[in-house]
This record gives structure tokens, C-alpha cells and sequence, in this order.
């Protein structure tokens, strides 16, 4: 397997990928060691982790290098990537042992019960390029705590990360046949869903999980799926500092060059402030430079994949047709690399691909709404049901629109933001149960009820 460089097209490395025997003989080894691990305090798994969150921060700039290069985020991105995966597993650290205990829950004359929870066993972690260290540690930190093994395969757009997390997590003391990583595309995923496993937990496209979904249907084994978002953002007409909300607004759009499930994908703008917002909106785009991602004085890096910028021009000339006009950017950027200008486009409707299709690239549509009721119904316009903003002053009117809106996590004057603490669950197309808070902790384990008579 070639790994380029999407900003120069150049070829890093080449990586043999897992082949299916060898992949069989993983598992082999892995249920090997989950029978150990799961014996093992919670005191020594703890400590392992630790470990590895330590030597993030320690070889952080080699980290944050490769992860550039391979993916073509810039430099300062990739730093915070790291900063926010420790982060998570420090919260991990901090709640799992209280999570995980036995937990009484009631006592009836000579009657105890009592909660606890096993391991699932040997999971599959099959994981995404856009965040990998982010995805990986809402999965694969909770599942080893709770005592699995896992079976990791990194996305191909991301495979020198994903060596670099099993040497870290191997360094940390991790058994190394506890955790292992499968190398490879499509092929390597298909043969992990043959496997007789106990659980897959997957990040990436709503077509590639509702297939893995069908193919282990008949295990009846727990699934979660991460998948991705058409993120409806509203502007009311009480908004106190409109340029600091267009600035908030286009981060929410152009981070990661908008590659992020929970990016905003879709702005509505109430018809009161659209005029002025629209103009901070557009500065604040054009001053937004693309280039060469290992250099600081950059904002935007390259795409990922080369192929999505066929996609985006496809969704701009659609819009175009349609009637839409282009405020901002608008087209690949010449020479060598696959970098896109971040784009905005105005006077959109939901007959417009741009409204409907998650574009996961650096473009998005602003729509003029004439209240909350229009906001609203557009905002619910979507198979998808990831993440929902509303930026008002008005903390209550906030609220109350959120509420009617069918999305897993709802923001109040902020928008693209993961907190460890909240659950991390789509709706509809967007996903199938939740990562993080203790939810993601209980995720990977199954629970036994005790009736104890004394």
C-alpha cells in the first residue's frame, strides 16, 4: 500500500497490508490475550493508559508531523488533535474504575442486587482518517479499560498513525497481541467482518456503516457506528456581536478544511442580520490562506483525498445551475497537491446538493430564513442528525428552537465542538449508539444482574 502526501503527491511510504491468514491469526492471538487481560486490576490497565497518554505528549512533534503529512491537515491542527485526544483519555482515566465497579442497586429483606459488567471480548475498531488520534481514543481507549482486546484498523488515508498509536500503546504496556492493528483498504475491513468478533465500532460514511451493518446483522453483537452529519447552524436576529458570530461561524465551517462530521455544513440566517452577517462572513473567508500545511503561517491545508474535490466542484455547479451565486472561493487552487479555496455560496435552496449531501470539504450554503418556524423546518430537512447550532442572546429562544430540532447534540452560541463528558451520538443517518461520557465507557462492556440471597 502506497501512503502520499496529498499536498505534494508525493509517495511517503509503502506499507504491506495484512493479509487475510494473518488477519485470522490476530484474532487467534487476541482472544488469547483478552482472556488474560480481562484478569488484570483495573489499577495495571490504568496505568497502561496512562502510560500511553504520556508518550503522546512526548513524542508529540513527531506525531503531529506524520499525521500532517499523511493527511494534509496543517501542522497547528494536528498539535491540537493530540492536545484534545489526551484530554479524553484523561477524562477515560478518570471515570472508568467508578463506571465499571459493581454498583448495588438495591437490597430487599435478605435480597441483594447488583449490577456488573464484562467485557464484550475481541472487538473491531474500524476508524477514520479525518481525526484519527480523536476517533481512535473514543474506542479503543474505553475498550481496553473495560478489558478487551481490539482489533485496530486504521483508515489507509491515516495507516502511519495508526502504526504510530499500536508501538505507543505497546511501549505503554499493552500486551501486544491485545492490541493490533490490521493494514490495509477496503479488502482488510471486509475480512474483519467475517470474523467471528464481539463487537464493531466503526467512524466514517453513512454508506460504509449501514453496510457493515447489514453484514454482521446476524451476529447479534453490538455495533456502533460514527457516522457523518449535514450540520444545520442558525443566526437569529438577537445577536449581539454579528462579526465575532460570522468568525465563529466560519472556524465551525473551515476547520480541517470542513473534513469533520460535525462541521457545519448549513447556515441559516434570520432575514434581520443576514445583510451585515454576510459581509463579515465573506471577509473573514477571503482572509483564510491555503498552502503548504507544515507551515505556520497557513490556515487551510490540503484535502485528504484527492477525489473529493471532484465531488465539491460537482455540488458548486449545481448550485450554480440552480441559482445560486458564489460569495467566496469557489474552485481547486493550481499546482501541485489537492487544495481547495474555502467557499461559500449564497441565495441556496434544499433543491441544491449543497443543502441535502454532506460535502466534507471546505464549502458551505447560507440561506436567508424569514423566522424561527422556516429555521427550523429547514434545519430538520435532512436524513441526518448529528449536531445542531443556534447563536442568540436569547439563552431560552435558543433552547426552545433546539429542542424541536431531531439531532444528538444541540450548541448554544458555539458550534463543532466534542466534549468528553457528553455522549457522542448520532440520529437517523448520522448513527447508531454513543461514544464518549460514561455511556461510551458502558458501550464496550455487556452487564450481568446479581440476585444475591443472603
Amino acid at each position: 500500500m502506497k501512503i502520499l502526501n496529498p499536498a505534494t503527491g508525493t509517495l511517503l511510504r509503502e506499507i504491506p497490508e495484512t493479509s487475510a491468514p494473518d488477519i485470522k491469526a490476530k484474532l487467534d492471538r487476541a482472544v488469547l490475550a483478552q482472556s488474560a487481560w480481562k484478569k488484570t486490576t483495573m489499577e495495571d490497565r490504568l496505568k497502561c493508559i496512562k502510560n500511553f497518554h504520556d508518550l503522546l505528549e512526548k513524542e508529540r512533534e513527531t506525531l503531529a508531523r506524520d499525521l500532517t503529512l499523511e493527511v494534509g491537515k496543517p501542522i497547528q491542527e494536528s498539535n491540537n488533535e493530540l492536545s484534545g485526544a489526551r484530554n479524553r483519555i484523561r477524562f477515560f482515566l478518570e471515570q472508568s474504575q467508578t463506571t465499571l465497579a459493581p454498583n448495588p442497586v438495591r437490597t430487599d429483606g435478605g435480597m441483594q442486587e447488583i449490577i456488573t459488567h464484562d467485557p464484550l471480548g475481541v472487538i473491531a475498531n474500524i476508524s477514520a482518517w479525518n481525526y484519527p488520534y480523536l476517533v481512535g481514543v473514543n474506542v479503543f481507549i474505553p475498550a481496553l479499560l473495560a478489558g478487551n482486546a481490539v482489533l485496530y484498523k486504521p483508515s489507509e488515508f491515516a495507516t502511519l498513525t495508526g502504526l504510530h498509536i499500536e508501538r505507543l500503546l505497546h511501549e505503554s504496556g499493552v500486551p501486544k497481541d491485545l492490541f493490533t492493528a490490521v493494514i490495509g483498504g477496503a479488502q482488510a475491513g471486509e475480512e474483519l467482518l467475517k470474523l467471528p468478533l464481539h463487537g464493531y465500532f466503526f467512524t466514517g460514511s453513512y454508506k460504509t456503516g449501514r453496510l457493515i451493518a447489514e453484514k454482521v446483522a446476524g451476529k447479534l453483537v453490538p455495533i456502533g457506528l460514527e457516522l457523518g452529519g449535514k450540520d444545520p447552524l442558525y443566526v437569529t436576529d438577537e445577536v449581539s456581536e454579528l462579526k465575532k458570530t460570522a468568525n465563529a461561524v466560519v472556524e465551525g465551517c473551515f476547520y480541517n478544511n470542513g473534513q469533520s462530521c460535525c462541521a457545519v455544513e448549513r447556515v441559516y440566517v434570520h432575514a434581520r442580520v443576514y445583510d451585515e452577517f454576510i459581509r463579515h462572513f465573506k471577509d473573514e473567508t477571503l482572509a483564510l490562506r491555503a498552502g503548504d500545511p507544515t507551515d505556520r503561517s497557513f490556515q487551510q491545508g490540503s484535502l485528504t483525498r484527492p477525489s473529493q474535490i471532484s465531488f465539491l466542484e460537482a455540488q458548486i455547479e449545481d448550485a450554480v445551475k440552480k441559482g445560486a451565486k458564489i460569495l467566496a472561493g469557489g474552485k481547486r487552487i493550481p499546482g501541485p497537491g489537492a487544495f481547495f479555496e474555502p467557499t461559500a455560496l449564497i441565495d441556496v435552496n434544499h433543491s441544491m446538493n449543497v443543502m441535502r449531501e454532506e460535502s466534507f470539504g471546505p464549502i458551505i450554503g447560507i440561506m436567508r430564513v424569514k423566522d424561527d418556524e422556516e429555521a427550523i423546518g429547514l434545519m430538520n430537512d435532512t436524513d441526518y442528525g448529528l449536531t445542531a447550532a443556534v447563536y442568540s442572546t436569547n439563552m431560552e429562544r435558543a433552547k426552545s428552537i433546539l429542542a424541536r430540532v431531531d439531532s444528538g447534540t444541540a450548541y448554544v452560541n458555539c458550534c463543532d465542538r466534542v466534549s468528553p463528558y457528553l455522549p457522542w451520538a448520532g440520529r437517523k443517518n448520522s448513527g447508531l449508539g454513543a461514544t464518549l461520557s460514561t455511556l461510551g465507557i458502558l458501550a464496550f462492556t455487556k452487564p450481568r444482574g446479581w440476585h444475591l440471597r443472603g
